[in-house]
């Protein structure tokens, strides 16, 4: 399911930035979202995720207490709050829709992505 990111940008060290992942013509609701990156160099990796029922979530290791997913499904947009950044989250971010969780192998068709760059 084709999806855009948005969001992504130049930030210092602790800063804080809000990505999108948008749909076109199909509501959010229905899928489970998950966001990925890929940093320089690195293997694409799941970075958290939110399910389709009773609001579950998950988030890797190295964001939890950073990050926060949300959704706006009037908007058909799913949200990754990232705060307290790190230049170890610098990274392409990338985000699908599927009936579930997925890893980076289960990903047919990958958006753009938008460069996240934590950098002083």
């Amino acid at each position: 399911v084709p999806l855009v990111e948005s969001g992504g940008g130049l930030v210092q060290p602790g800063g804080s930035l809000r990505l999108s992942c948008a749909a076109s013509g199909f509501t959010l609701d229905s899928y489970a979202i998950t966001w990925f990156r890929q940093a320089p160099g690195k293997e694409r990796e799941g970075v958290s995720c939110s399910t389709m029922h009773n609001g579950g979530t998950w988030y890797a290791d190295s964001v939890k207490g950073r990050f926060t997913i949300s959704r706006d499904s009037a908007k058909k947009t799913v949200y990754l709050q990232m705060n307290n950044l790190k230049p170890e989250d610098t990274a392409v971010y990338y985000c699908a829709a599927d009936y579930t969780c997925v890893s980076p192998t289960m990903v047919a068709n990958w958006g753009q992505g938008t460069q996240v760059t934590v950098s002083p």
